[in-house]
């Protein structure tokens, strides 16, 4: 696997490392020991899936409250999308800072995603499927959010959002959650 940090500390962008034959290819995508020398959370209790029925979908901006903040591995296995994260540590260098990547089926790319992170995507394509690999398992109490066009963080969607969930209308501003 290839780790290419981002500008957001800790995130990185993972490309596998194909070993092609007759058959076509093997490659490995997570690996316990390679996470952990890289200084990334190694462990994995939960594994989730999305299924977006169409494009322009955003799910987003999730992220989990200490003391069950979650690292994620997210990965798109089918179609594509626009996957952005916010850093919320505000100890960091690069606080309320966000980085945005496409993951696609086809380029199979993985983002991993900190602790202390929002995170969220928009479909690119009709039935897009993602995968995420989860370091915590989901504590409803401790589910948070920010809204996906807060000027705060002024991320530049791709493309027009046409399916968005209440949930992720009703969340506040993140000037308001700081109060």
């Amino acid at each position: 696997m290839h780790f290419i940090p981002t500008h957001l500390a800790g995130a990185y962008l993972i490309e596998p490392e194909p070993t092609s034959d007759e058959r076509g290819f093997f490659a490995r995508t997570w690996c316990r020991y390679e996470f952990a020398d890289k200084g990334l959370n190694p462990n994995l209790v939960q594994c989730n899936i999305s299924y977006n029925k169409v494009r322009g979908t955003l799910r987003g901006m999730h992220y989990q409250k200490a003391p069950h903040a979650e690292a994620k591995l997210v990965r798109c296995t089918q179609g594509a999308v626009y996957d952005v994260i916010i850093d919320l540590r505000s100890d960091s260098n690069t606080f309320t800072q966000w980085f945005g990547v496409e993951l696609t089926a086809e380029n199979r790319k993985a983002l991993y995603v900190p602790e202390g992170f929002a995170h969220g995507f928009i479909t690119l394509k009709d039935d897009t499927e993602v995968l995420y690999q989860m370091s915590e398992f989901f504590h409803a109490e401790f589910a948070a959010g920010l809204r996906w066009d807060d000027p705060a963080f002024s991320i530049r969607w791709p493309i027009d959002v046409k399916v968005i969930s209440e949930r992720d209308l009703a969340y506040s501003a993140f000037a308001a959650q700081l109060i």
